[in-house]
């Protein structure tokens, strides 16, 4: 078997197998960057539901731009007792539905539909 049966032999081993490999994929920086923006992003936005006095309620997040600086707008209903709605717009995550509730309990004490004592565990 000479040099030139050699070659023809690898030759048509590559061309046999090269079909069976997987295809090649570049890399890019999108790939990498899009799935972290995604879910920090998505993060942003928040809904679910908290129990108020013995009422089931309903709260409410979003993001806001302000300026040039990034804001929560925050809000919390309890549409099977009252149609009073808690409002808040803050710099802070952590604290925009803290803050809603606040002003949705200060409302409710306003219109009379908490008590004193039961509304001071959410003013403090």
């Amino acid at each position: 078997m000479g040099l030139s049966s050699t070659f023809v032999s690898a030759v048509l081993v590559v061309a046999l197998v090269a079909p069976l490999a997987p295809p090649c994929h570049g890399f890019s920086l999108k790939d990498l960057f899009v799935p972290v923006i995604k879910d920090q992003v998505s993060d942003l936005w928040r809904t679910g539901d908290i129990d108020l006095v013995g009422h089931s309620c309903t709260y409410n997040v979003k993001p806001d731009i302000q300026g040039f600086e990034l804001y929560f707008i925050g809000s919390v209903t309890c549409p099977g007792w009252t149609t009073l709605r808690g409002e808040s717009n803050t710099r802070s995550k952590s604290g925009v539905v803290n803050s809603a509730v606040k002003d949705f309990i200060q409302k409710a004490l306003k219109a009379g539909l908490v008590t004193e004592e039961e509304a001071k565990p959410h003013l403090v």
